[in-house]
């Protein structure tokens, strides 16, 4: 599946859940989406959702762009929202190197109060990465990170 192709079945899938495209750009990403829901496990959430033509893309490419998505929800939500940011950037890439998808899998989190999940989807296999759901502490944001992935992102 080429980039546009699975650009045009997210945005498909994001607009089935509720989610509205929101003005400006986030420099390595194309377009983002947001919505608002509540999680009987995380409470009130702010979703932000994006996708990223990653096939030029290495490691540290992946942290970079992810950070600066962070920085764009921090600043589209301000300090006192009252909801849990959660943010997803889809990095879309043919065959992606295991350096890629471990940094995006490895790739920390919660960090200043807003979590944000690299995932990797290979546009040859049609396969999505996610990241692992920890067997202890801080499950239910995992979770919910898996079952987003999973609605919005595996085409």
């Amino acid at each position: 599946m080429d980039f546009d192709r699975y650009c045009e079945a997210v945005a498909a899938n994001r607009r089935k859940h509720g989610f509205d495209r929101l003005d400006g750009d986030v420099s390595g990403v194309d377009g983002l989406w947001r919505t608002r829901e509540e999680d009987p496990t995380v409470g009130s959430v702010s979703l932000f959702a994006a996708v990223a033509d990653a096939d030029d893309y290495d490691p540290d490419d992946v942290v970079e762009v992810a950070d600066r998505f962070r920085g764009e929800i921090l600043s589209r939500l301000g300090e006192r929202d009252g909801t849990t940011p959660i943010g997803y950037v889809a990095f879309a890439v043919g065959s992606p190197d295991d350096a890629v998808v471990s940094a995006a899998t490895s790739y920390t989190v919660a960090e200043r109060r807003t979590n944000v999940f690299p995932l990797v989807y290979d546009t040859n296999a049609e396969e999505l990465h996610t990241h692992p759901v920890p067997r202890l502490k801080g499950r239910g944001i995992y979770r919910r990170q898996s079952a987003d992935a999973e609605r919005l992102f595996d085409v």
